[in-house]
């Protein structure tokens, strides 16, 4: 299979979440088991032999959703629970809901009532990382949800099960910190749309499979040759970049992603593990090691600057800000690293996303004005 062929395959992977999930289950033989955003431990999950499956929500008519989450609740969870009170998820063992904020706080009881037959395993992170109390919580945290998932599963994961796990994880990390740098390389090839549905088609399927597609397509870009590049690049960042359809805007007025800061892509891996200590420590490190992100608290702030370094090692002409309409944290870090990219005089442009979102007039319109202002 050419790698342009592996590139349809995972884009349509994407496309189908449901569908992809289903295919996965029967041709792993594992059941699935549901990730809640942002950092659900699945390296636990796939030790204990079953398939890890992101939920991100998606494009779908809420109705009884309503019943358990207000208006004001950001799109992606009032999406979530609407699928699993339509039976979309009935295909899923259980799921890990990270509490990262006051809607999944909420979600972590009213799933409970709206969701009765699918178990849930809450994971709560430290605040205080940095210090050696919020690293211990952070591996007693693990190895609670461990014990969590054998007694959904009935299985006993030993450490065995976790390294291979966690070395298969790592792999995957490094294998997609390669890929988007490479794609950046390749802006006429890997476009906005085609980046961001390379990189979510591996919340569905089995990661030894995707790295592996993901190798490929990576040797592929590299035979081609490296073409100028008319248009302008940018940084993102934000909660995700959905729906899709958005990024047609994009490629439409030639703005490349050179990099994102985006929780539903390089969030995931830009960070690798520890090298030192048990499987456990690693795992924790991992988290505890992670900067500049919105749900994890630092009291220096030091996503405004992470973004300066970003624009400048990646020579890009300016940072979008997708902001997901009603997401608290995200709002809330919003000025802070505002004034930093005023000061670095770096151009910004500001979008507010809804994954329910229809019509895209207003933002073509933006885009298209930013896009001739850079230009």
């Amino acid at each position: 299979m050419s790698y342009q062929d592996i590139i349809k395959k995972l884009e349509t992977a994407a496309l189908h979440p449901a569908k992809t999930v289903t295919e996965q289950i029967r041709k792993t033989g594992k059941d699935a088991f549901g990730c809640f955003p942002i950092y659900t431990p699945e390296e636990i999950i796939y030790a204990a032999g079953l398939l890890p499956v992101g939920m991100w929500g998606g494009k779908t008519e809420l109705k009884l959703a309503d019943k358990y989450l207000q208006s004001f609740c950001c799109s992606i969870m009032r999406s979530n629970i609407e699928y699993g009170l339509k039976g979309t998820y009935n295909m899923l063992k259980g799921i890990i809901l990270p509490t990262f904020c006051d809607t999944l706080k909420c979600i972590c009881e009213n799933w409970k009532a709206a969701v009765p037959h699918i178990p849930i395993v809450p994971i709560v992170y430290p605040q205080n990382r940095s210090i050696d109390a919020g690293f211990v919580y952070m591996t007693e945290e693990l190895q609670r949800v461990k014990g969590e998932m054998e007694k959904i599963t009935g299985r006993t994961l030993s450490d065995d099960d976790l390294e291979e796990a966690w070395e298969l994880y790592e792999e995957y990390r490094r294998t997609m910190r390669e890929f988007t740098d490479t794609a950046a390389e390749y802006p006429q090839i890997i476009g906005a749309k085609r980046r961001h549905l390379l990189i979510k088609a591996g919340y569905f399927m089995d990661k030894r499979e995707y790295t592996q597609d993901i190798r490929e397509i990576i040797a592929g870009l590299k035979d081609e040759e490296k073409k100028p590049f008319a248009g302008n690049r940018v940084v993102v960042t934000g909660l995700l970049a959905e729906p899709a359809e958005l990024l047609d805007i994009f490629e439409e007025n030639q703005l490349a992603f050179a990099a994102d800061d985006l929780a539903q892509e390089s969030r995931q891996f830009r960070t690798p593990g520890g090298t030192e200590g048990s499987v456990w420590q690693r795992m924790a490190g991992r988290i505890c090691d992670q900067r500049g992100d919105t749900f994890l608290y630092e009291e220096e702030k030091s996503r405004g600057q992470m973004l300066i370094d970003m624009v400048k090692e990646k020579e890009a002409d300016a940072v979008v800000i997708f902001m997901m309409k009603f997401c608290d944290p995200e709002e809330f870090d919003y000025p802070i690293y505002k004034k930093e990219l005023e000061a670095a005089g770096i151009p910004m442009l500001y979008l507010e996303i809804d994954q329910q979102m229809d019509s895209f007039e207003q933002i073509r319109t933006r885009v298209q004005s930013f896009a001739e202002m850079l230009a």
